[in-house]
């Protein structure tokens, strides 16, 4: 098992929630809600110096079958987009099918409105990132695909 901070990100339209985990890459835990938009990557670019994190696993959204729709297209936009920004640290997407559904029903009843759904955003960072770290864990190989940086300049 590799050693270090690993950020996990679930991308969403309003709000970006972000995880990390322990050093030894056992245990997941929410770190913040990023909201989506200006400023959005230099955050998130903060917390993985903040965190010492040595690489960033984001979710893929994808349909029961696999396959990748509009939203799967925006988030390798901006896994792309961040990829760039956090380089030389590497980006990995992972897929994250029901991880809003399973993040939701942890929650069920705990809170209400705004910040509940603030809320739903880092416990679905959080159930993307111990997908990876157990996924590593039983193959011994890291998750999901690799996003390579781009050399463009981003604009945010």
């Amino acid at each position: 098992m590799r050693q270090g901070v690993r950020l996990g990100v679930d991308p969403g339209d309003a709000r970006i929630g972000v995880a990390r985990s322990d050093p030894s890459g056992m245990l997941a835990t929410p770190v913040e809600t990023v909201r989506r938009g200006r400023g959005d990557l230099r955050r998130i670019h903060q917390i993985l110096a903040e965190e010492g994190a040595v690489e960033v696993v984001m979710g893929l959204p994808r349909s029961l079958g696999g396959g990748e729709g509009p939203a799967a297209v925006k988030t390798r936009e901006f896994a792309v987009r961040l990829a760039r920004r956090i380089a030389p640290v590497p980006l990995r997407l992972v897929d994250e099918r029901l991880t809003t559904v399973t993040a939701e029903a942890m929650l069920r009843d705990q809170r209400k409105g705004a910040k509940r759904r603030a809320v739903v955003d880092q416990v679905a960072a959080v159930v993307i990132l111990q997908q990876a770290l157990d996924a590593e864990r039983a193959t011994g190989t890291p998750p999901g695909e690799l996003v390579p940086p781009t050399h463009e300049e981003t604009h945010d």
